[in-house]
């Protein structure tokens, strides 16, 4: 095991007046499970949906897997010894199922378990909050075998996994977020097959946002049961939705994307019922005969917070009169002619938009909703980073995390009652179907070697921390 990059150096507090944020705000980091554990077939570990698709040819970025990835798996202790560096108040990670339960059904592996109970115990002996996410797409593959999200039993199958989880850290673990991204395991992983499982049926991704919806809320109520103070959420993606132009067509374009990215998702889980619009836009997919009697109540069982995750804004346009849809599989059912716009401002090395004021706009948005106590559970930047002479100086990483918490500022200002911010991510990782061709750590990490490096983001962000601010501008 390696040791512990050194701790990363704080500036000096600059003491004019800037920023602060409420006492009390919890200031965190996230990661998810494939994407930093490793250790994919150790410890009675079996393969989830993402082993087998990124081990499928042709599916991931240059072949790469997560099959080492950070490492965190044998390196636990030296990585919670860099979030209490940090000075992080919380750290979100998320829980291999395959891990824990393998093949998604029976008794829990106690190796998997005591894992996480390494993880949460050494949290906790850093004064740093567990917050556990309890699936963020790593579904064990012989559920989707059996049919997957859009199999009804996945649902049920989700909420025993839910009591196993509850009660072996139920006494240590006050937060929980049950799903990660909903709408990216739905219509990435059904409909355009660009995540695991790669399947590509936009019937499928319908019903398999429906389901996992359906094993939110039956994982809630399991999570009530065990663990009844437990503080109860779930994770969405959520997106600014702007029409290109005044016209008509390009503002009923941007209701028909807004629908599936936003409302598809905020609206049953918030106030139990589906949109009448997009029930309409979807007719020519699927009748959803798939929800039953009670669905909707069980998927709006009443929670204790939202997280929203926030990474840029969609401008749209209707489609362009005689010009072909595209007829490759999308992850727009029933809207795919919809045109994504680009404007011309900087993006990220993922190719998205950086749009700082659209995190305050989003989360006014849900606010509209509830009146829940909100959480910004995942927001970062993808930079091309070089370590040099020891240091990573990542300044755009730094001036997206600057602004974005100032609008989050702004949005606390407008009565938002936004109770804390995870950044996305604590360090470099297996990005998905981009493999380990981007980068959105706060601290860089050498695949061969696995040595940690913090950026210049990371030592900024230790001193917002520090703080419970930012300075002035």
């Amino acid at each position: 095991m390696s040791n512990p990059a050194s701790p990363p150096a704080v500036d000096v507090l600059d003491e004019r007046p800037g920023l602060t944020f409420p006492p009390g705000f919890l200031w965190g980091a996230a990661t998810a499970a494939y994407q930093i554990e490793g250790a994919a077939a150790v410890d009675g570990r079996t393969p989830s949906i993402w082993d087998t698709f990124s081990h499928t040819e042709g599916r991931v970025v240059a072949g790469h897997t997560g099959d080492v990835a950070c490492d965190h798996y044998h390196r636990l202790g030296d990585d919670v010894a860099l979030m209490a560096e940090l000075g992080l108040k919380s750290y979100r990670f998320s829980v291999s199922w395959p891990r824990v339960q393998p093949g998604g059904t029976g008794a829990a592996n106690p190796q998997g378990l005591d894992f996480y109970r390494r993880l949460v115990d050494e949290l906790l002996a850093n004064g740093i909050e567990p917050w556990l996410t309890l699936y963020h797409w790593d579904l064990p593959q012989p559920l989707e075998d059996a049919g997957g999200w859009p199999a009804r039993d996945t649902a049920a199958r989700f909420a025993d996994y839910t009591t196993l989880l509850a009660d072996a850290l139920g006494d240590r673990v006050r937060y929980w977020t049950t799903l990660n991204e909903p709408w990216c395991s739905a219509f990435l992983g059904y409909g355009s097959g660009v995540h695991a499982p790669g399947r590509t049926n936009g019937a499928d991704a319908v019903r398999a946002g429906h389901h996992l919806m359906l094993g939110h809320g039956l994982s809630v109520q399991a999570l009530r049961a065990a663990r009844p103070t437990a503080e109860v959420g779930v994770t969405v993606n959520l997106y600014p939705v702007d029409p290109a132009s005044d016209t008509p067509a390009d503002r009923d374009a941007a209701r028909r994307i807004d629908g599936l990215a936003n409302r598809f998702f905020l609206d049953p889980l918030l106030r139990g019922s589906y949109p009448e619009d997009l029930v309409a836009d979807l007719r020519t997919v699927t009748d959803f005969g798939h929800v039953r009697d009670g669905d909707l109540a069980t998927i709006s069982t009443p929670l204790d917070l939202v997280g929203v995750n926030y990474y840029s804004r969609h401008v749209v346009a209707a489609p362009t009169e005689g010009v072909a849809t595209d007829s490759a599989p999308s992850c727009w059912p029933g809207s795919e002619d919809v045109r994504f716009v680009t404007r011309g401002v900087p993006v990220t090395d993922m190719g998205w938009e950086i749009d700082a004021p659209g995190l305050a706009e989003t989360l006014r948005r849900v606010h509209d909703y509830t009146d829940l106590p909100l959480y910004v559970t995942e927001n970062g930047s993808a930079f091309v980073d070089s370590v040099v002479d020891g240091q990573v100086d990542d300044v755009d990483r730094l001036a997206y995390f600057d602004a974005h918490l100032r609008a989050a500022h702004e949005a606390i200002n407008d009565g938002v009652p936004l109770r804390g911010y995870f950044a996305w991510s604590l360090m470099d990782n297996f990005e998905w179907a981009w493999g380990y061709t981007k980068r959105f750590g706060m601290i860089h990490v050498d695949y061969d070697s696995q040595v940690r490096t913090p950026k210049s983001s990371a030592k900024w962000y230790a001193s917002v921390i520090r703080r419970n601010g930012l300075a002035a501008q």
